[in-house]
Order: C-alpha cells, then structure tokens, then sequence
C-alpha cells in the first residue's frame, strides 16, 4: 500500500484549495447554519404567540408553559440552568422583567423575543465553532458507505448516542448525523473505524482510528493495544483560508505526536491527513511527508475523487 497517495495525486499542487471550492464550502456552511437555527426560530414564534397572552410583563409570570424560556430570554443559558436553584431562577427572570420588558412598555412581547433568540444565537455560535469538523465527518462517512453499497459489502454502524452497534439499513439517509463508528470486513480482515477517540497510547484525542478488529471485538483494551491499530488520521474541516495554517500545525503536532507514542511501543501504523482549507505553503509540507513517509496518505476534502481514492485505500487496508 506504499505510495497509494500517488492514486490521486501528482505534485503538491493537486493538494490545494482552489477558490471555486473555498466559496462552495462558505455557502454550504451557511446553508448548515440556517438548518441548526430552525428550531430556534420556531421556537421563538412559539414563544411570541404563548407570551401574547399577557397584557403586561409581569402576567408572563404565571404562563406556565413559558418559565424555560423566560430564563433564556433572561441570559441563563441551558448549562448553567442545571447549576442554579429555583430562587436563583426566579431572580434571573424577575431582572428581565424589571430591566427589559417593562422599559419597552407595549412592545415588550417583541423585546422577550428578542431576548431569547439572543441567547439562542449564542448557543447557535457554540455548536458552530466545530461545524467544519462535524461536515468533513458527514462527507467521509458519506463516501465510505458509498464504498460498500458498491462494492456490494455488508457494514455496521455504531450510534453516537445509544453506543449500539447496528447493521446498515437499506435506507441510510441522514444515517451520517448520528454515526460514530462503522465496521466491515475486507480482503484482510475485520476492519473497524471509530471517530474521535481519545488513544490512550497517545493521550489525546485522534480524529479517525482504524482497528484490525470486528465491531463486537472493540473495547478499551483494544484500545490500550498498539498492534490493533492499522491507521490513525486527521480531518479537519475549516474551510476558510485564514485559519487554515492553524488547522494544519494543529493536525501536524497531533500526527507527530501519533509516531512518537506508537514508535515507543515499537509499532507504526500508517497515519493520513484529511483538510478542506489547503493552502500551498502546507500543501508543499504535506507532500514532503508523503514523500518522506512520515505520511501514509492525504487529500483534499473539497476534491470528490481524492476522498473516494482514500476511500478506498483506507477499506483495503
């Protein structure tokens, strides 16, 4: 599996992001955003038409149905709502009637709407820091089903919430939103892939884990053994330029931190990188690993064949 890399690419060049792409990904991730913030907004004309029933702000304080959402429009977001008592509560509410709504006289309906989608919008925020991340997992998830359903191979997901191992059902749409591993057998083996996993050999969190194992074989002992481990990688998602730099050095220090901790243990299984946002300079670096093997393989997020080439060189391993 030496110089797979070369499958589906030809110089460091073939690595960047072109600009067609960056713009591609800038609105995909606004469409993303506009998806998360629909609950809130439906949210907030429910709350609009339950909160028009009070003829003045105080009489909110005995709708029942809207006390939650009174604390949101007070500021107190949902994780700090579980650190408080109910006097706290009622404090927090009491200040944004006193200060707000009462101020804004009869448009005070509109001034608790107002308020509340202001703190949504920071929880919004929050869940959008690593939104580049959780599109890239989708993408990769997305191409490697792809994968099996052609090659005809029967799969196993496991569900990030349930922890469940599951066969892949015939209709697997929006299967991706929900996915923290999947498990298959190739050529070689059982090969199971798990995502964000913290690798107790390296003591930190790695993005993709290959495991030369079946799904029901997965456990922390596994974990704790060097030789289950046949890849580990990076995917970073950011598409915006400027931080791309960043996102790099970051994923770099983590693969350094791969081979060294692997190394100790006499073991080297094949590392590879994945990003959306490649500029030339990090390009250029990325390629001088492939040639030099301290990188197994690399793509560009943004490039459909470069993910189904290593695609298809992470299922053959």
């Amino acid at each position: 599996m030496s110089n797979f890399y070369r499958e589906h690419l030809k110089s460091s060049k073939d690595l960047e992001t072109p600009y067609e792409a960056v713009r591609a990904g800038f609105v995909a991730l606004a469409l993303e955003k506009n998806r998360r913030a629909t609950p809130f907004v439906a949210m907030a004309r429910a709350l609009k038409a339950a909160a028009s029933k009070a003829s003045t702000p105080k009489d909110l304080l005995a709708i029942s149905e809207i006390q939650a959402a009174l604390l949101t429009a007070a500021g107190v977001s949902d994780k700090a709502t579980n650190h408080l008592e109910a006097t706290d509560k009622a404090e927090a509410i009491r200040g944004l009637i006193k200060t707000f709504l009462e101020p804004a006289g009869a448009n005070f309906v509109e001034e608790l709407v107002f308020r509340f989608l202001l703190t949504r919008g920071d929880t919004l925020g929050g869940s959008m820091r690593n939104i580049g991340g959780f599109m890239a997992q989708k993408k990769l998830t997305r191409s490697l089903i792809a994968h099996f359903k052609l090659a005809g191979k029967s799969c196993q997901w496991l569900h990030t919430e349930t922890k469940v191992w599951s066969d892949l059902p015939n209709d697997d749409t929006d299967i991706e939103l929900g996915l923290h591993g999947l498990s298959w057998v190739s050529e070689k083996g059982h090969r199971t892939l798990i995502y964000n996993l913290k690798v107790p050999i390296v003591r930190n969190n790695v993005d993709l884990s290959l495991f030369d194992c079946a799904a029901a074989q997965i456990s922390p002992g596994v974990y704790r053994r060097p030789g289950a481990y046949l890849a580990l990688g990076e995917l970073k998602g950011g598409i915006d330029p400027a931080g791309a730099d960043e996102h790099w050095k970051t994923a770099r220090s983590a693969l350094n931190r791969i081979n060294a901790a692997f190394a100790k243990k006499r073991q080297r299984p094949c590392t590879f990188f994945i990003g959306a946002a490649i500029e030339a300079k990090m390009a250029s670096e990325i390629w001088t690993l492939l040639k030099d093997g301290g990188l197994e393989n690399a793509a560009n997020l943004t490039d459909e064949n470069q993910i189904a080439s290593i695609t298809r060189w992470l299922c053959a391993l």
